[in-house]
């Protein structure tokens, strides 16, 4: 029998724990789930701009292969955590070592990802087994994943002039972002700060050092930037399982990657703060609408990326009042599907149709809370607790324990942490 299993939704985390740089002095610690959310970031505007043109079917066939591809990447990483960069390249480089660094990977993957789809699975193994990585997909991500990497270089830099190996990485960088100025908005995302979707793409990065239960101890610690990666691969995967149309299964990734980028101008406020004032969250709406016009939104529209500030709108439910509701489009017209929060049937028997562009509320949500419990539970595992995180997990139990969506018993994946 298919679907999510713990394992895999704990695998997915453990990103968390991947420290990158490590031979490298480094202002923060700099871990593996926070790039690939802001590499996710960087392809999805490059997705955007590389499809416009595109008729429905060809433009949600590329994003699914960018998703997919993207978790498929990371997931390999996760398995070859200790091999460096260089010497992964150079093991690619010869066609029986890659096949067979490859062939142990999918022996260490089997047992997780397999039983999620078989159809996911057999699409990874393609993936792992390719050496190839020209597809505009493949081109889309790799720049993505350069400018993410160069990002971070940047900041590691100042620190070790000493550091003999930083202009050669420092030159690797910029010529492998050169070669792929042909794709569109690549240009724009290395003009940094002095281009309306380079400071985007720098803003969002910044997510990295806002961390997550900011007073309370906890290990791994979690920064906003990578819990919004984890919620967006979680996010992904229940739709997949839901056997969701390829529009909802996009809708539901980016809007879990997106989330929380409200947070870049709020700060993260913990639940029972938020809920222990009378109308904070309204204010918190009102004043996070506002600073997402003033400093994300008008920015890029007057830089001639409307269609992105569109999709941002959509995903963060600015029409419709909250990103955890049920949405649809009709005629380019965002709509909530109905006031009720049981409308999750609804919007899955009825409008899983790429025509009305779906969007679940109530799934990106539940994900959302499911990565909040692991993070809680994975420090109490690590032996640090807090009154905070008891509460966090008893909490979110209670909410979840008779929790479905579809075929999807979160109340009985969640049973399978006790």
């Amino acid at each position: 029998m298919y679907g999510i299993r713990k394992g895999l939704l704990q695998f997915i985390f453990s990103g968390s724990n991947m420290r990158r740089w490590n031979d490298k002095l480094r202002p923060m610690e700099l871990v593996e789930v926070d790039k690939q959310a802001h590499k996710m970031i960087a392809a999805w505007a490059l997705f955007e701009l590389n499809s416009a043109g595109l008729v429905l079917p060809e433009r949600l066939a590329l994003g699914v292969r960018i998703v997919e591809e993207a978790l498929f990447d990371y997931f390999y990483r996760l398995v070859i955590t200790d091999i460096k960069p260089p010497v992964f390249y150079k093991i690619r480089e010869n066609a029986q070592h890659y096949r067979e660094l490859s062939a142990w990977v999918c022996d260490e993957l089997e047992p997780l990802v397999h039983p999620l789809d078989e159809g996911f699975w057999q699409r990874f193994k393609e993936y792992a087994f390719s050496r190839e990585r020209i597809s505009p997909a493949s081109r889309i991500l790799i720049a993505a994943h350069q400018f993410a990497s160069n990002w971070e270089f940047n900041l590691i830099r100042p620190l070790n002039p000493f550091d003999s190996e930083m202009q050669e990485i420092g030159n690797s960088f910029t010529a492998s972002l050169a070669a792929m100025t042909d794709v569109p908005g690549v240009s724009s995302l290395i003009e940094g700060v002095s281009s309306p979707l380079g400071n985007f793409a720098n803003l969002c990065g910044q997510l990295r050092f806002q961390k997550r239960w900011s007073q309370t101890p906890r290990i791994p610690e979690t920064s906003v930037l990578g819990h919004m990666f984890i919620v967006a691969a979680y996010s992904y995967l229940f739709s997949l399982s839901l056997a969701a149309c390829p529009a909802r299964r996009l809708n539901n990734f980016f809007c879990g990657l997106f989330h929380d980028l409200p947070e870049m101008l709020t700060r993260d406020i913990i639940t029972p703060v938020k809920h222990s004032i009378a109308h904070l969250p309204e204010i918190l709406r009102e004043y996070e609408d506002q600073e997402l016009e003033r400093r994300v939104f008008q920015p890029l529209r007057d830089g001639g990326f409307v269609p992105l500030v569109a999709r941002l709108r959509y995903f963060l439910g600015s029409a419709v009042g909250s990103e955890f509701y049920e949405t649809i489009q009709r005629g380019d017209k965002p709509e909530r599907v109905t006031p009720e929060r049981v409308t999750f049937n609804e919007l899955q028997n009825v409008y899983t149709d790429d025509a009305f562009d779906p969007k679940d509320g109530c799934l990106i949500k539940t994900a959302d809370t499911l990565a909040a419990f692991i993070e809680a539970h994975s420090s109490l595992a690590s032996g640090i607790s807090s009154p905070h995180l008891y509460e966090a997990i008893s909490r979110i139990r209670a909410s979840l324990k008779n929790e479905t969506l579809g075929s999807l018993h979160i109340g009985a994946l969640i049973a399978d942490f006790d």
